[in-house]
């Protein structure tokens, strides 16, 4: 019976996530240590910003207090609108643009940015009236932003981000590093 339950478990099919997305990654980003970016690639090129599961956001039991698209006095992220099968009107976004700010319960503050350049598609509003779905569930209902890459660009925009594979080594070599306290 235990090979059967074993059989089973192996045989269980894929995530949506995992069977429909390329995860690329962004560690460390602008310097700051564990900020850890995830970009969700589908394969009509559009791709979801989530937040990496080692972002300390999602770790040591963080509470997000709020999180707010409003970047500067003249840019709020949620006055993005989008029309047409061009998505003409799109706010276009640079590899650092910054997307939301995320204050926690114990006041630290995180920018998350856009790691890509492309047109921003939408934000995700639903965080902002239940920021625990980014805790809950940051790769699917938590993800922050979706945005379009220019087609001419949609193979090259990679090219500064960490496979999944890639990543990981980072995250091995930085757990085993000590700790300063």
């Amino acid at each position: 019976m235990d090979s059967e339950t074993q059989k089973d478990s192996e045989l269980e099919p894929p995530s949506i996530i995992d069977r429909y997305y390329t995860r690329w990654y962004r560690a460390d980003m602008k310097g700051q240590p564990c900020e850890d970016h995830c970009i969700l690639q589908h394969s009509n090129r559009i791709c979801v910003v989530t937040l990496a599961e080692t972002h300390p956001v999602l770790q040591n039991g963080r509470t997000i207090k709020t999180i707010n698209y409003q970047i500067s006095n003249g840019c709020s992220r949620l006055n993005n609108k989008v029309s047409g099968k061009s998505k003409r009107g799109g706010q276009f976004l640079t590899d650092f643009a910054p997307l939301c700010r995320i204050t926690c319960t114990d006041e630290t503050k995180y920018t998350i940015y856009s790691c890509i350049r492309g047109r921003l598609l939408e934000v995700n509003e639903n965080i902002l009236e239940r920021p625990n779905l980014l805790l809950e569930k940051p790769s699917t209902e938590g993800y922050i932003a979706v945005i379009l890459p220019k087609f001419e660009e949609s193979k090259s925009v990679t090219e500064n981000l960490l496979s999944r594979k890639e990543f990981e080594r980072i995250v091995s070599k930085r757990d085993q590093q000590p700790q300063a306290s």
